[in-house]
């Protein structure tokens, strides 16, 4: 596949992060889970080919999206915004001080690749996680395009996968998320006698 065919199948999906909770009517949820962990709380929706992941701790409200750039979205509370189309790094700080990092990787594959991927994804995702196929909008190969979301929730620290199959470009947008929940300390300074 050309780079400005990958190019143009991928300029409609975006990243969006917002400081609140958005309402659950913006979207058309397939599929959700809820984690109760420690001092956080985690809400996730498969949202079409898109995901919503809210992470609520120490009284603040954290909201990842990715979705189609068509997605009404308000502007209130969004922190960032940028198309995925290759690798992109991403990191903020919570007023609390809990930190945030985000990896995007957009990655452009083979058709052999592509099955593979989708295979060894849907294998995994009867075990844990998230998984919702879109079989409505198959291609004529049968790739079913399908959105995954996966986490590992420890007590002070949440990671969240994501993968968003999209076969009209035999691609596969990956998001890797970390939240730190727990505020990095100051050091003290000990005065000199």
């Amino acid at each position: 596949m050309d780079s400005q065919h990958l190019d143009q199948s991928l300029k409609n999906r975006t990243f969006h992060l917002f400081n609140r909770p958005l309402h659950p009517e913006l979207f058309t949820i397939h599929a959700q889970d809820r984690i109760y962990q420690g001092d956080y709380e985690v809400q996730l929706w498969v949202a079409g080919r898109a995901h919503v992941i809210s992470v609520f701790a120490g009284g603040y409200c954290m909201t990842e999206v990715v979705c189609n750039t068509d997605q009404l979205l308000p502007r209130r509370g969004l922190i960032e915004r940028f198309v995925c189309r290759s690798t992109k790094k991403y990191q903020c700080t919570w007023p609390n001080g809990m930190v945030y990092l985000l990896n995007v990787e957009v990655e452009a594959t083979s058709a052999a690749v592509y099955r593979h991927t989708y295979r060894d994804l849907k294998s995994h995702a009867h075990k844990r996680g998230l998984f919702v196929e879109f079989t409505a909008d198959s291609d004529d190969d049968g790739c079913v395009p399908f959105s995954y979301t996966d986490y590992d929730a420890g007590q002070k620290e949440l990671q969240l996968f994501t993968y968003h199959a999209l076969p009209e470009c035999q691609s596969i947008v990956k998001t890797q998320s970390l939240f730190k929940l727990t505020p990095k300390r100051r050091r003290r300074r000990i005065a000199a006698d």
